[in-house]
């Protein structure tokens, strides 16, 4: 069966129609054994991403990986683009949270410490975490997947900032913002390098990424804090 050849999705009495236009689901699970099957389709999608990548990945195949009948997958996801939607949301839900708890757990001498253990968090879970290699936030297979508007990268920067504005009283302005924005992109761009060749991630190359978003985000700070200044006096 093919993308296109969806059946009918018919009314399933553990699931509820998402109201949200921009909702990966097709149907949202109101009921643990729906929402654990979910779980499995996305578990499933992760495994497949990393065996075959994007353009072997079918509905197909993740119900069968995922002991679901192909019915069950399309109640909730009408095709493999709303599966890796999901699965991305999944990830980075994990990975803010993730980091969230390290910022709860850890003592930081200051926010270069906290940029350090956020690329340690994406580090780990690349290395760890079925699907998160595969789907890294900035790729360019799908741009889009994480909000229908703003580009993936802007959407993890955005809350990275708010983790750090909650954390470390950085005054917000459009300039924190562009210049999280840039660190991020820049971040993932040569956290990618470093996985390229090394399935484990290259440690000199991570090393030089922290570097490199230290190293950009202390200046970009400083200018931010002299304007704040200047614009209270």
């Amino acid at each position: 069966m093919t993308e296109r050849e969806r059946p009918p999705v018919e009314g399933d009495p553990e699931a509820s129609p998402s109201p949200d236009q921009g909702e990966p689901l097709r149907r949202r699970p109101i009921q643990r054994r729906s929402a654990r099957r979910v779980e499995r389709m996305l578990d499933a999608c992760a495994e497949l991403l990393d065996e075959g990548g994007y353009e072997s990945l079918s509905t197909t195949r993740v119900a069968e990986r995922a002991g679901v009948a192909i019915g069950s997958v399309y109640q909730f996801f009408p095709d493999k683009r709303a599966l890796t939607q999901a699965l991305t949301r999944r990830n980075v839900e994990r990975f803010v949270a993730r980091v969230g708890r390290r910022f709860i757990c850890e003592d930081y001498g200051g926010w270069w410490d906290a940029v350090d253990a956020i690329i340690d968090e994406y580090v780990e879970m690349h290395r760890t975490v079925p699907g998160f290699r595969s789907l890294h936030f900035g790729d360019v297979f799908d741009l889009n997947l994480l909000d229908s508007v703003a580009d993936n990268n802007t959407v993890i920067a955005g809350r990275l900032r708010a983790l750090l504005l909650a954390e470390f009283g950085l005054v917000d302005s459009e300039d924190l913002d562009r210049a999280i924005l840039v660190a991020v992109e820049a971040g993932d761009a040569v956290l990618k390098l470093a996985f390229r060749h090394d399935p484990h991630g290259a440690p000199e190359i991570v090393t030089e990424a922290k570097q490199l978003v230290r190293g950009y985000l202390s200046r970009q700070l400083r200018a931010v804090q002299r304007d704040g200044e200047t614009s209270v006096s």
